[in-house]
């Protein structure tokens, strides 16, 4: 299997990578993103780049993959409707048009979030944007395109969000996240569970096309 990982510095694409680096039936891992994951691995080639939005240069390099793992978010808090549109929807659709033509017999998993609305009417701005992007991709023609839509993730191995607010709600979090799985195990989830589901949905496929947080937990094992 060769992957294509976007966002694989960030928390859960750093899960993704792990999961993926480790798994013996993935052949090769290309990372691409703004900045260096700083690993060094045989599977592993990254692409640094500034500009995601123009990857014509790149295409050379992004034909002949089985799966891209769309990892790529920042959170709405902040900013205006049009800036958060330009990095969640702009750019995942993007990419998603030239992967599309150059693999398409490609897997495509976006990382959404629990409560994206699918009828792209809701009074949060987040969950309306994320719902756009989710159905334009669904309508694109990749072999199949599945959204994951997880919500509470623990990072496990030491891996660390690069957001500072939550970094703090992490710290406070985490310690009791035996008590969250415990009592609320359909909301909350692991990097580890959320990069061994989407392994799976590539190799054996999945039920549906948008995956809720107790989805992934059932796929991941």
């Amino acid at each position: 299997m060769k992957v294509i990982l976007f966002g694989a510095t960030g928390m859960v694409g750093q899960g993704v990578l792990r999961e993926c680096l480790l798994a013996g039936d993935v052949d090769n891992v290309l990372a691409i993103g703004r900045t260096s994951t700083g690993q060094r691995h045989p599977k592993l080639q990254e692409i640094v780049r500034s500009d995601l939005f123009d990857l014509s240069p790149l295409e050379s390099r992004l034909a002949g993959f089985d799966a891209c793992f769309f990892c790529l978010g920042i959170s709405a808090a902040g900013m205006s409707e049009q800036d958060y549109r330009r990095v969640t929807y702009d750019l995942t659709i993007a990419v998603a048009k030239v992967l599309v033509r150059l693999n398409p017999a490609m897997t495509f998993i976006y990382v959404s979030g629990a409560g994206t609305d699918s009828t792209e009417r809701s009074r949060m701005m987040w969950a309306r944007v994320k719902g756009k992007t989710e159905n334009d991709l669904l309508k694109m023609p990749f072999r199949a395109a599945y959204m994951f839509r997880p919500g509470y993730i623990q990072p496990l191995h030491r891996i660390r969000t690069k957001t500072k607010w939550y970094g703090a709600l992490y710290a406070v979090m985490g310690p009791l996240y035996p008590v969250w799985k415990r009592l609320l195990p359909k909301y909350v989830t692991t990097t580890e569970c959320v990069g061994r589901a989407m392994l799976n949905v590539v190799r054996h496929g999945a039920p549906k096309r948008s995956l809720e947080n107790q989805d992934i937990n059932r796929l991941c094992s």
